[in-house]
């Protein structure tokens, strides 16, 4: 008995090393992925006018800079648009890209702003996320700025839905459109 205990136990430590060795290498591989896609992104948000990384940090605050640029998650129901019903648009905190319409906006239950779709298409990019051993799709913003994730258990008609932090956006009420630059987007809020 005593030996089928050292054999379990060796296999086990054995097993514990391979797996260790294994995350390590697995881990190797997304930092060079990460570092490519990092690169690649740094240059469509040139395009855009992204702001240096220096930069970033003095004009985000701290959650806005690790939302934005560190792919994090601010809390649920403790954030600023997550509740807000004003009419208006949504745009990236870093770069001022048009992202979302609060005509798109709704309430998932979730605790963070959820769109069904995006203002622009071409203003929102979907990238595989497989981090937190989740399998999900990542919305970014043209100019590289993690924005949140998209899920497929929206409302009709689209059956998106948008879960974004407020942390990467900037809410620009309808009467404030024009005054900001955004006049092109008042036709979306007249009556008809």
């Amino acid at each position: 008995m005593l030996v089928f205990c050292a054999l379990v136990l060796i296999a086990l430590v054995g097993a514990q090393l391979f797996l260790t060795r294994a995350g390590a290498q697995k881990q190797e591989e997304k930092t060079v992925k990460t570092k490519t896609t990092a690169a690649q992104t740094n240059s469509s948000a040139a395009a855009t006018g992204k702001p240096s990384d220096d930069e970033l940090k003095k004009k985000l605050s701290p959650q806005q800079y690790y939302v934005t640029q560190k792919c994090g998650t601010e809390p649920a129901f403790n954030n600023a648009y997550w509740n807000n019903h004003t009419p208006g648009i949504y745009v990236d905190i870093v770069t001022g890209e048009p992202l979302f319409s609060s005509l798109d906006k709704f309430d998932s239950g979730s605790g963070w702003p959820s769109f069904t779709k995006p203002i622009a298409k071409e203003h929102v990019v979907e990238k595989a996320d497989s981090n937190h051993g989740m399998d999900r799709t990542e919305v970014q913003s043209t100019g590289g700025s993690h924005l949140g994730h998209v899920f497929d258990d929206g409302p009709t008609p689209s059956g998106m839905r948008y879960c974004i932090n407020s942390a990467s956006l900037r809410f620009i009420p309808v009467d404030k459109l024009k005054e900001e630059g955004y006049g092109q987007f008042l036709p979306l809020f007249e009556k008809k």
